[in-house]
């Protein structure tokens, strides 16, 4: 059934709905074929309530008959109706629409649920035309065809895991999960040019973002309730930080392109904590970010990584704990990276491993990700394994004190007493 064009001309005259502006519109003369204008009448009345009055469509049923349009793939119905009022294609959807509200309170991150990710993944399996579990550039430009300029094509190489120039599902979802964590606000626009509220039938498109608890919260609990976990990687210029990067995404070293040099670098994998999947996420901040007056070094973890062949690179990791870590509740790693090369010999002072050792820190831990092989994920692991359960970190380390030693040896010696008083007893009454 083809109502054409002018369906809904008897009753709503020009007007594109709540969500869009108009631009230059013109009321057109122009009268559908009756038959067709009925059978329109007749799905509006079976499909809404108050949908025909007077002869006429109402705006209910206007959208609804517009909604089973795009939702059958009959996008041109709709577009033929806009232009036939005097719309053109720079049609935009209003700010209200696309930025619904949604209060993300300090110390909380934003995620996509799964409503989220159900939406987005069945928006992959209708681009990916050819059934191979990726998007080609052709498919990725089919996707971004609703968006006013190309959301992601510049920075996909470097931040989530690629196949031969093509996107696979895997690495799709890490983007959305990276996009939602640092600018929900362009996600939610996202998710609205995407038609979320409409096909998922929900009021807006903040229903598909969670707002976890505050951190503080997770501090006290011991344990965070977040999938998404972000680590900040610090260290002097020329210790590997990049590389750390490219290597958390199964690049060898030299063997993906650079990162570009004019914006903050985030990668985003998954890592499996206990059985459970976490989005990671690894932030380069570079060495002269860290002189700004107050750089953000919030995270759920810190790697701080100096080069195990210059071991001078470690004072600046020394600044850097003290500065910014040292009195907080952030777990903290040292990696030592280049592990490939021969240890260099520390300066005077603390060696990395005995100034761990005195802050209750876990030992340095030895990277590379040169060679032929691929670079070992232990620390990817142990990163997103401190983050999740931050408290454990300093259980494990913290010494036991002397006075509670003293304590322990007085107890073990009064149960050993009492032990020996009750066996003599039931050797008395066996003879």
């Amino acid at each position: 059934m083809h109502p054409g064009p002018h369906a809904h001309l008897q009753t709503l005259g020009p007007g594109p709905g709540p969500h869009a502006q108009r631009r230059g519109a013109q009321c057109l003369p122009g009268v559908p074929a009756p038959e067709a204008l009925e059978d329109v009448k007749r799905v509006v009345c079976k499909n809404v309530e108050g949908g025909v009055r007077d002869n006429g469509l109402t705006l209910e049923g206007f959208l609804f008959l517009n909604t089973l349009f795009i939702q059958r793939g009959r996008h041109e119905t709709t577009w033929t109706i806009l232009r036939r009022f005097g719309y053109s294609d720079t049609l935009e959807l209003t700010a209200d629409y696309l930025f619904p509200p949604l209060h993300v309170p300090p110390g909380c991150s934003t995620e996509l649920n799964h409503r989220g990710y159900q939406f987005v993944q069945r928006v992959f399996e209708k681009h990916d035309q050819d059934r191979d579990g990726a998007l080609s550039p052709v498919e990725l430009q089919s996707l971004y065809s609703v968006f006013p300029v190309a959301p992601w094509v510049p920075e996909l190489p470097c931040t989530v895991r690629t196949e031969a120039g093509q996107l696979p599902l895997h690495g799709y979802l890490c983007q959305w999960t990276l996009v939602t964590y640092l600018d929900v606000r362009s996600c939610l626009a996202h998710l609205g040019y995407l038609g979320y509220p409409t096909l998922c039938e929900q009021d807006s498109q903040a229903q598909a973002i969670t707002v976890t608890r505050r951190k503080r919260l997770d501090q006290e609990k011991g344990q965070t309730q977040r999938s998404v976990l972000m680590c900040k990687v610090l260290g002097a210029r020329g210790v590997g930080k990049s590389a750390f990067l490219r290597a958390f995404l199964g690049h060898r070293l030299g063997e993906a392109q650079e990162f570009p040099a004019d914006s903050p670098v985030h990668v985003i994998d998954t890592v499996q904590v206990n059985g459970q999947e976490k989005y990671l996420i690894l932030c380069e901040m570079s060495a002269d970010s860290l002189l700004a007056v107050s750089p953000d070094t919030t995270c759920d973890v810190a790697c701080l990584m100096f080069d195990g062949s210059d071991p001078r690179s470690f004072a600046h990791c020394i600044s850097v704990y003290k500065r910014h870590y040292m009195d907080g509740q952030t777990p903290c790693l040292f990696v030592s990276s280049k592990a490939d090369l021969p240890e260099g010999v520390p300066p005077a002072g603390l060696s990395p491993a005995e100034f761990c050792r005195r802050h209750r820190l876990p030992p340095p831990t030895p990277f590379s990700c040169a060679g032929p092989a691929q670079p070992h994920t232990d620390v990817f692991t142990r990163l997103a394994t401190m983050a999740t359960f931050p408290h454990l970190v300093h259980a494990e380390l913290r010494p036991t004190p002397v006075w509670l030693k003293g304590v322990l040896v007085a107890a073990g010696a009064a149960m050993a007493a009492v032990l020996s008083i009750s066996l003599y007893r039931v050797l008395v009454k066996s003879r």
